[in-house]
């Protein structure tokens, strides 16, 4: 029996994900989680993706901006490999990723200083909570909005048969150098998980490639 799952089907809610159970932590971004960003934020210039995995991500970000760099610390067949994005070697104008959850914090530090205008991380909403994070992180680089789902986003290992809905809340978190002092708390309208579907998906990355 699969360790990730309930007996109705579900994933488990993990005080780390887990996604390659034996290998480093590897949860394909669904697109539509993307495009819902893209669609309430502008990026001008190019696109950073940091963490891109399989290159999930990194297709979506494409069909808004055509100058995105791909890169990840291990080589999952997309992008430059062997980056490590807690001691970046380059800047860019904006840097949008998903971090591996137990290198948030980190990716946070890297990515404020990497960026020189946006700085957007997927993370569950609860990044907000924590004295440690208060303290350190919030108190000195807050972020400038939080878009939160309104729809749960479900994680799937790479070739897994995707069934049942995530438990944890998630959002992004966006920090932008041109924005005023203070955290602004948004939501996202209900129906991205419908309107960019499989089907639909494919049109759209297909029209971006031609």
């Amino acid at each position: 029996m699969d360790a990730t799952y309930h007996l109705n089907g579900g994933f488990k809610p993990t005080a780390k994900r887990f996604a390659d159970l034996d290998g480093p932590d590897f949860f394909p971004t669904p697109a539509w989680a993307t495009h819902a960003l893209i669609d309430n934020e502008k990026f001008v210039g190019d696109v950073w993706e940091s963490a891109c995995g399989d290159g999930a991500m990194s297709r979506v970000l494409e069909t808004a901006n055509r100058s995105v760099i791909s890169s990840d610390l291990f080589d999952r067949g997309y992008g430059e490999a062997g980056e490590d994005f807690l001691s970046p070697r380059r800047r860019a104008d904006n840097i949008v990723t998903n971090p591996p959850y137990n290198a948030a914090e980190g990716f946070v530090r890297s990515g404020v200083e990497a960026s020189k205008r946006k700085f957007a991380l997927l993370l569950r909403l609860a990044f907000l909570e924590g004295a440690n994070r208060a303290s350190t992180i919030f108190a000195v680089h807050p972020p400038s909005r939080v878009w939160v789902f309104s729809e749960r986003i479900t994680f799937y290992p790479s070739g897994a048969v995707q069934k049942g809905s995530g438990t944890t809340a998630y959002a992004w978190f966006v920090w932008d150098k041109d924005a005023l002092g203070g955290t602004e708390l948004k939501w996202f309208k209900p129906g991205y998980k419908a309107r960019y579907s499989s089907g639909r998906q494919a049109e759209m990355l297909g029209t971006a490639s031609s």
